[in-house]
């Protein structure tokens, strides 16, 4: 039977094909048009859903590890926390958005969970390319490790959390914690992460629902690793897919739409890790593309999809 879009899903999406109806695609390597669209579709998308007034927001940073700030924002609940907490990093296939644009996105998962997160003002390409923005990760992860008594989180209860390129930086911030002896990450929350940079090969069946298309995903992927994008030469951080060895991650909570273009490497990054003797739980949705959660939050798929989150947000 031919794919389809979930019938709600695609109701939820009308809106925002109107406001891009008549508009071409850019072409591949224009990251300024990218920009100036995506980021307009993520204004839309959070302009008719509202920020929870029980949440509040302070700001920090740190230097990196070249000696630049990396800032980042908390978010808590009012009253006392659980104990645990969320490293955030947000999407925009490595070249595009910002904490800002994330307020509301992670503000509710903070009001509905209790759980607070800290979302990261990660650096990203063309601008600062190859390891900078996993590496920015790692900084405000460490600096989530060293304030925990002041921020009421216990050590060894911290997961790192993204969606899209901010799934494949949480990816290789759990890999590089592992590596370099922590700190401990407790849970990977990877929302259709971005995860190889190989994945520029169209599928002629996914093409028609690819709301991130194969273009955007080379424009992503070489901005940020240049002419090293689909050589031996692209480090496993900046792209997990290429790990050679998946052990010792923590556990894996992954999902992806099936219309989606990445959902054969967020399968196969499941099953590696369930291979290497490591929990991995996998939702592929049917009918459902890229970003379907957003756009249709209030459809059946998106809530069970922010239920199953809920549910590992306050599991470790």
């Amino acid at each position: 039977m031919a794919f389809a879009l979930d019938p709600q899903v695609a109701a939820a999406m009308q809106p925002l094909s109107d406001l891009a109806s008549g508009m071409s695609r850019p072409s591949v390597g224009d990251v300024a048009t990218r920009r100036l669209i995506m980021e307009a579709g993520q204004v839309f998308m959070e302009s008719a859903r509202d920020v929870p007034s029980d949440v509040t927001m302070s700001d920090f940073e740190a230097p990196g590890s070249d000696g630049a700030i990396v800032a980042f924002r908390w978010y808590a609940k009012d009253g006392p926390g659980p104990g645990s907490a969320v490293l955030y990093l947000h999407g925009g296939g490595m070249i595009l958005s910002n904490v800002g644009l994330y307020d509301g996105a992670v503000a509710r998962y903070v009001s509905a969970s209790g759980v607070p997160m800290l979302s990261v003002e990660y650096r990203y390409a063309p601008e600062f390319p190859g390891l900078i923005p996993v590496e920015d990760s790692y900084v405000a992860l460490r600096w989530l490790s060293d304030h925990c008594a002041e921020l009421g989180v216990e050590p060894g209860r911290i997961a790192v959390m993204g969606d899209s390129a901010g799934g494949g930086i949480a990816a290789g911030l759990a890999l590089l914690a592992r590596d370099r002896g922590g700190p401990a990450v407790a849970q990977q929350i990877l929302v259709y992460p971005m995860l190889d940079d190989r994945n520029t090969t169209p599928d002629p069946l996914l093409v028609p629902f690819a709301a991130w298309s194969y273009d955007d995903n080379y424009t992503g992927w070489h901005a940020l690793l240049g002419d090293a994008i689909g050589t031996e030469d692209v480090p496993y951080a900046a792209a997990p897919a290429r790990a050679a060895d998946l052990a010792g991650v923590a556990r894996l909570y992954l999902e992806v739409g099936e219309l989606d273009i990445f959902r054969d490497e967020g399968i196969e990054y499941a099953r590696r890790t369930a291979a290497a003797d490591t929990s991995a739980e996998l939702h592929v949705h049917p009918g459902c593309m890229h970003g379907f959660d957003r756009i249709g939050a209030g459809t059946s798929v998106g809530r069970r999809s922010r239920a199953d989150r809920l549910r590992v947000l306050t599991s470790f």
